[in-house]
């Protein structure tokens, strides 16, 4: 009796309150933040309209949400309004804010106005730095791949991320995980290099400084890895050019470096290159967006074609008929959002198309709604969706993470060459002639705010210098300026300089408007200009250092075998002449080591240290081997191997093999060493590299001091993809090989798996 009283009383409790909240609105499952991610996105998805969802899966630009100044926006417009509407709208790239005051208004208007109340994803480029001026910006990966330090990535990506987020900004087109196997491709310098082992680490480091621990904080964002996939050969090193590969070796190298960044590193953002594999645009390829990115490697985010990829498939791979077709073939494959491929109308009438002709199923276009929802969700938009306007001026361009990226910088330097110790420049050098136009250049590299200055090499070294030393510059020749009599002018001036000082630096490399995106080359040489520059320092007999400001490798066979001390420094950011200055100084000991193969010809590409055994390159005209070999970097210092110990002789198909080494600085200053670890399957069902990196450290080391390196060598580092495609350990002899680079081997040894 007291329990049905007690139900009663608390029937009329409620009864009572609903009369006195006649409006209190029923909280919809979508909106409910306690309920599971999957559970919403599915109540979400069941409200949504034709219509509704169509929006979601469309990119705007930043111009038609705001006011801009220049790349970035400063408010928010009229027209904002007018295309949100009340359906909402999917992203926007392009944006740039200048505070979050701008993403929080817009924000704001699409909870609040639209029926829905479906958030805005806010989608930008952030490679090495948040593309906006006044963010931090880091070495290109190119460079970050050179200091061969994951930690070190890792801290550049929860930097890039927090400074985003406090823009109110959600999502980063990067990190650019392309093997760039032929380097007149123009886009290397955004890559961490040739090698899947190291890509991979790296960019497993950078997704996860990206995303942080938990995507909805303000300090994370998600990280989109690009382009999926194998976009780093293309044919010729043209952009968008088709590959022609084989599965086994996509697998193997390609498409390793995407899996750890998804299964290891958790990205939940993928973009879809542009090019073609095997005769089918990535944008449509079933095989790779939906059989092995989401049924084999489990991936959760997604998908983003490249910017006009899925046009591309109507107007260049001419598979699609009109667009309704492209966008069929594109969304049945396993896309999920365009990317500024058709004006917005064109979009929503072609769609609407594809669908009322079953072109597209319906089950397509739920999964690429719900994929796009689901992100959201994660990203705590629904639930937490302002930035905190106070937060942008704490977190932004700190003295912290400018130390960050400094150090970045001189890791990231490489000592190509260094006879007769002429770096450090030493007491001994009184005054420098620094030559070359790119000495004054303050270029940040590729996908950094285009008014963003770094600090320039000639500058930096007259910063570091002080007062001990007198540093004098001529650019010794002007881009610009090809008539004969301004050459020769600036020719001589820049000799004059160099006779008169005890040392000659000579900045050469490649100028802004033939490296990057789009600037693809047909020639790794340095133009006539600068070959005549250097030419004519080495005639006057002072002792001369080369230092590379690139962003590709380059055939410096000439300088290779003339100038007694070379410098590779990449684009290194806001802090690159700062880290160079050090190096040349002898306040920083370099330690980086080449991500990338110095080819001596463009006859040789592409070549890669892991490549096939039937892989020699020889020819009656040129010499074998690399320039520099991918690894290669020299110290101030020297590094003694010994004492490889391999835990195991044999092990099992399922085992593990422990290796360590001691490694002795036996030079006279502190120095830091990156040790590497390759291996080689000596006998397989299938043809195998000659060598593969499997591991590295960093060791840093006092004069005399010793330090033992331990690797572990697990069961995934010992699998291919044999006859069956299928991916497995073989038993067999594995060879061991540790040292200095792919090339400068000091230690052997062997295992068994049986």
């Amino acid at each position: 009796m007291k329990k049905k009283n007690a139900s009663i009383l608390a029937l009329l409790t409620m009864t009572f309150c609903s009369f006195n909240n006649p409006d209190q609105p029923v909280k919809l499952p979508y909106k409910d933040a306690r309920l599971p991610v999957e559970k919403r996105v599915a109540d979400l998805l069941s409200r949504m309209t034709t219509v509704e969802k169509i929006r979601q899966l469309d990119m705007f630009w930043g111009h038609e949400v705001a006011n801009m100044k220049g790349h970035e926006a400063e408010s928010v417009s009229d027209s904002a309004k007018i295309n949100i509407g009340t359906q909402g709208i999917g992203s926007v790239h392009d944006l740039y804010p200048l505070t979050a005051a701008v993403t929080n208004q817009i924000q704001r208007y699409a909870l609040e106005k639209t029926r829905l109340g479906i958030p805005v994803l806010f989608i930008e480029e952030g490679l090495h730095g948040y593309e906006s001026l006044g963010s931090t910006t880091f070495p290109t990966p190119m460079a970050l791949a050179g200091a061969w330090d994951t930690a070190m990535v890792h801290k550049a990506g929860r930097i890039i991320a927090t400074e985003v987020r406090a823009h109110g900004v959600n999502m980063i087109l990067g990190p650019v995980l392309c093997l760039p196997r032929d380097p007149r491709w123009g886009r290397v310098e955004e890559t961490y290099g040739e090698d899947s082992y190291l890509a991979a680490a790296n960019g497993v480091a950078m997704v996860k400084g990206m995303q942080g621990n938990k995507l909805s904080s303000p300090d994370a964002v998600v990280a989109e890895p690009k382009h999926f996939a194998v976009h780093g050969v293309p044919e010729a090193g043209s952009n968008m050019a088709p590959v022609n590969m084989g599965e086994r070796e996509a697998r193997s190298s390609f498409l390793y470096v995407f899996e750890k960044a998804v299964k290891e590193g958790g990205a939940l953002g993928m973009m879809a290159a542009y090019s073609e594999i095997d005769g089918i645009p990535c944008v449509d390829n079933r095989w790779l967006l939906q059989d092995v990115l989401r049924k084999e490697w489990g991936f959760k985010g997604f998908v983003l074609s490249d910017l006009g990829a899925i046009k591309m498939s109507l107007n260049s791979h001419q598979v699609a008929t009109d667009p309704a077709d492209a966008l069929a073939q594109t969304f049945t494959a396993g896309l999920d959002m365009q990317f500024y491929d058709f004006p917005h109308q064109q979009f929503m009438d072609a769609m609407t198309k594809a669908l009322t002709s079953k072109q597209l199923a319906t089950a397509s276009l739920n999964r690429a709604v719900a994929n796009v929802l689901r992100v959201k969700f994660m990203l705590g938009l629904f639930d937490n969706p302002y930035i905190d306007e106070a937060l942008l001026q704490k977190v932004n361009h700190t003295e912290a993470s400018r130390a960050v990226a400094l150090q970045a910088a001189q890791e990231g330097i490489s000592l190509l060459k260094n006879e007769n110790s002429v770096l450090p420049l030493g007491a001994n050098v009184h005054s420098i002639a620094v030559i070359g136009p790119l000495a004054a250049s303050t270029y940040l590299g590729g996908y950094a705010n285009k008014d963003g200055k770094g600090v320039a090499i000639i500058n930096a070294l007259k910063q570091r210098a002080g007062n001990s030393l007198d540093i004098k510059y001529e650019p010794g020749y002007s881009p610009a300026d090809t008539s004969a009599m301004g050459e020769a002018e600036n020719l001589q001036k820049a000799i004059n300089t160099v006779n008169s000082a005890d040392v000659a630096i000579a900045v050469l490399g490649e100028d802004i408007n033939e490296v990057g995106e789009g600037k693809d080359r047909s020639n790794l040489d340095l133009n006539h200009q600068q070959s005549r520059l250097i030419e004519a320092i080495y005639k006057t007999g002072k002792p001369t250092v080369v230092v590379l400001f690139n962003g590709r490798p380059l055939c410096i066979n000439w300088i290779a075998k003339k100038i007694p001390a070379i410098v590779e420094s990449w684009f290194l950011g806001e802090t690159g002449g700062l880290a160079i200055a050090d190096v040349l100084l002898g306040k920083v000991n370099p330690s980086g080591k080449l991500p990338m193969t110095f080819p001596r010809s463009v006859g040789q590409l592409p070549y890669y240290y892991n490549h096939k055994p039937t892989s020699r390159h020889v020819y009656v005209d040129q010499d074998t081997s690399a320039l520099f070999p991918f690894g290669h970097g020299l110290s101030y210092t020297t590094f003694q191997y010994s004492d490889l110990h391999i835990s195991q002789a044999r092990i099992p198909l399922n085992g593990s093999v422990n290796v360590s080494i001691s490694i002795k600085n036996t030079g006279k200053v502190e120095g830091t060493e990156v040790v590497q670890l390759y291996l080689r399957d000596v006998i397989a069902s299938v043809t195998t590299p000659v060598k593969s990196l499997k591991g590295f450290k960093r060791i840093s080391l006092k004069p005399g001091e010793s330090g033992t390196v331990h690797f572990k060598l697990n069961n995934r580092e010992l699998m291919l993809w044999n006859r069956q495609m299928k991916q497995v350990v073989e038993p067999g002899e594995f060879k061991i090989m540790v040292g200095s680079s792919s090339e400068d081997i000091r230690a052997r040894g062997s295992f068994i798996v049986y």
